[in-house]
């Protein structure tokens, strides 16, 4: 749906996007990661076309990017943007004939997006009397009610207690299932592990990772296995692995195992089942959060 060409963006003389490139399957769910300063916040405004680069291009469903696909788009910025002294149900009335819709259309959409919300009494309230969950609720129902078909959430998560992360998280899912393409950036990477399809990491201007979560998470397996078992096990050295964490726990002893690469599991558990009791087995996959601070740090 989204392809990103060789982009570049330069403010004096600090260079915030170096020559980045990344597709975006259509009904997607894709994360823009990276650290703070990385160049995330550099590309989503010019994908919203409030900067421009100054090289390279973004094409959308094939036609280069132009002031007619803002329609299409909606963006939940990581500035909150409400105005404090309106009244929601005007603000959200204004917000929605902004893209498009008619005044009707914008009340019956609203309406049913603040009944999905559970926020039917606020329509006279003023954003300033909100609490930061609570703005962000109606501002998240002003990114989605003209129904795009790109919707590029930027960290939606911040200032949500569990209940009503929860809440937004279903209807991230329900959107996506009804065909929207969302671009989720976020520092949150066990939400990463629950909602994305695919990421494009960027760090320092540049894109230095991108692929399909599952791809990548297998790219990182290391041959690690915690492996739990009770009985007495003679000796812990051995030619074909090595214990990076050991925990003894009254009767049950836990080790944390690499096995080299030219050996497998199998071998492993030759040389313990003659010795011990295992109750337990499990392969440690490097975690999103492993992965992208191993590949920031490196």
């Amino acid at each position: 749906m989204l392809s990103i060409r060789n982009i570049v963006k330069q403010y004096a003389n600090h260079r915030a996007l170096d020559n980045v490139s990344i597709e975006i399957e259509d009904g997607s769910i894709f994360g823009l990661l990276g650290p703070n300063g990385a160049g995330k916040t550099s590309l989503i405004r010019i994908i919203n076309q409030i900067t421009a680069p100054d090289q390279g291009e973004i094409f959308l469903n094939g036609e280069k990017l132009n002031p007619s696909h803002i329609s299409m788009i909606g963006y939940l910025p990581e500035e909150r943007g409400l105005y404090k002294k309106m009244e929601i149900g005007e603000q959200m009335l204004y917000l929605a004939q902004l893209k498009g819709l008619s005044k009707s259309d914008a009340t019956l959409r609203i309406k049913h997006w603040f009944e999905k919300m559970e926020i039917e009494s606020w329509w006279h309230k003023k954003v300033e009397d909100l609490s930061k969950g609570m703005q962000q609720k109606v501002q998240f129902i002003a990114t989605v009610v003209h129904d795009p078909k790109l919707i590029i959430l930027d960290e939606p998560f911040s200032g949500f207690d569990p209940v009503n992360a929860q809440l937004i998280t279903d209807e991230i899912l329900d959107l996506n299932k009804n065909g929207a393409t969302i671009i989720f950036s976020t520092h949150r990477m066990e939400s990463v592990e629950q909602l994305c399809d695919s990421i494009a990491l960027i760090h320092q201007s540049k894109k230095i990772l991108d692929g399909k979560v599952k791809d990548i998470k297998n790219q990182y397996r290391n041959n690690t296995y915690q492996i739990r078992f009770s009985g007495n096990l003679e000796s812990v050295e051995n030619q074909f692995f090595n214990i990076t964490n050991q925990k003894i726990d009254d009767d049950i002893t836990q080790l944390t195992i690499q096995i080299k690469p030219e050996h497998s599991v199998n071998d492993l558990l030759q040389y313990l089942m003659p010795q011990v009791q295992i109750s337990e087995l499990m392969e440690i996959i490097p975690s999103m959060n492993d992965i992208f601070i191993q590949n920031v740090k490196k």
